[in-house]
């Protein structure tokens, strides 16, 4: 174990380490093959300051990047003690004067394994990548989808150049993009691009447009939908415009009206799963293909109806992407062009309204 202090040297029990204990930041191992101890004495203007957010906040003051998320899984791992004992309480409010043993374990190695799989990368350097991801890949490995993901993907891109993100030996995903909607994903490679991107996603200056096809044509050209998104009641794998759910806002404009079906722009205030299928949905316009919040098919025998009906997948893609890039500061903007599938649709939709 190796010993790292912060703001003082006592220990937990008011006792100064031994200098051989006594390892200072500037002596920190860049390799983090073994368990570090951080001893964080509380200073005054975190009195009554949540437990992980006090621990977060001091240990950014230093060389460490731990986002908050890691901190909270820190302390219900019981990583995290005071006067000898495991604290495992995150909204715990710290007193001036406390110190709180932390001890960080080195970066497991990451379950999903890496594979040579092709991406399609619009920018990278060494804290983070910009990718346009097609559609019918998944993000993360999940049941029925151990491998061939984007994680797997990028194991292989970053190789030695990613950190220990979340506690484990992967990329750091901002945000998400579901299996079959396609378009602009920003990762990070290193805990510090991860923790400022996250941030940024929080606060909303993490900007995200998107276009979709929908059902239907909305009275309103423009407006914005905000409506609380929570599990359905009835079906856990959906989610649904619920009293429960939590915020979600979703501004939108109308692009190409083509009676039977609308080309929308849509930019996200919040980060709901599903956020855009279910607020259109909601509206009783569903995204065209949606196999989960779709409209039900009908024996309609228009040839063009029954084309919409049968687009394989939710019409929808990440068009731009905007963020503060973490080291630089400065603004980052990103486009990219709609999918071929999705172009094919309104050429042909264009067609049979011009």
């Amino acid at each position: 174990m190796q010993f790292i202090a912060f703001a003082a040297v006592e220990t937990s029990n008011d006792r100064p380490l031994s200098k051989d204990k006594q390892v200072f930041l500037g002596a920190r191992s860049e390799t983090m093959d073994k368990d570090h101890i951080c001893l964080i004495k509380i200073i005054p203007e975190m009195e009554r300051q949540r437990l992980d957010k006090a621990l977060t906040q001091l240990i950014a003051q230093e060389v460490l990047v731990l986002s908050r998320v890691r901190v909270q899984g820190l302390i219900a791992e019981g990583m995290v003690s005071f006067a000898g004992k495991p604290v495992y309480d995150v909204n715990r409010k710290v007193k001036s004067g406390e110190v709180y043993k932390l001890q960080i374990p080195p970066p497991e190695v990451a379950t999903p394994q890496a594979q040579i799989i092709p991406l399609k990368i619009i920018y990278e350097d060494k804290d983070l990548l910009v990718i346009d991801k097609p559609a019918g890949m998944v993000v993360h490995p999940a049941p029925g989808n151990r491998d061939k993901t984007l994680v797997n993907a990028l194991l292989a891109h970053c190789k030695d150049s990613l950190s220990g993100i979340g506690g484990v030996m992967r990329p750091g995903i901002v945000h998400r993009l579901d299996k079959d909607t396609s378009g602009l994903m920003v990762v990070a490679k290193n805990d510090k691009a991860h923790q400022a991107l996250t941030a940024q996603f929080s606060d909303r200056s993490l900007n995200r447009t998107y276009q979709a096809i929908v059902w239907g044509s909305p009275k309103v050209l423009k407006s914005s939908i905000d409506a609380p998104i929570g599990r359905h009641p009835r079906d856990r794998k959906k989610m649904a415009v619920t009293g429960r759910g939590k915020p979600a806002l979703t501004h939108y404009r109308v692009l190409e009206d083509f009676k039977n079906v609308t080309l929308m722009e849509c930019k996200l205030a919040t980060g709901r799963t599903h956020q855009i299928r279910v607020h259109f949905a909601h509206m009783k316009h569903p995204l065209v293909g949606d196999p989960a919040y779709g409209k039900k098919k009908n024996s309609q025998s228009d040839k063009m109806i029954t084309e919409l009906q049968t687009f394989p997948r939710q019409a929808l893609h990440a068009v731009k992407l905007e963020f503060i890039h973490p080291t630089s500061g400065k603004t980052m903007r990103f486009a990219s062009e709609l999918p071929k599938d999705v172009e094919k649709l309104l050429k042909k939709l264009r067609k049979m309204n011009s």
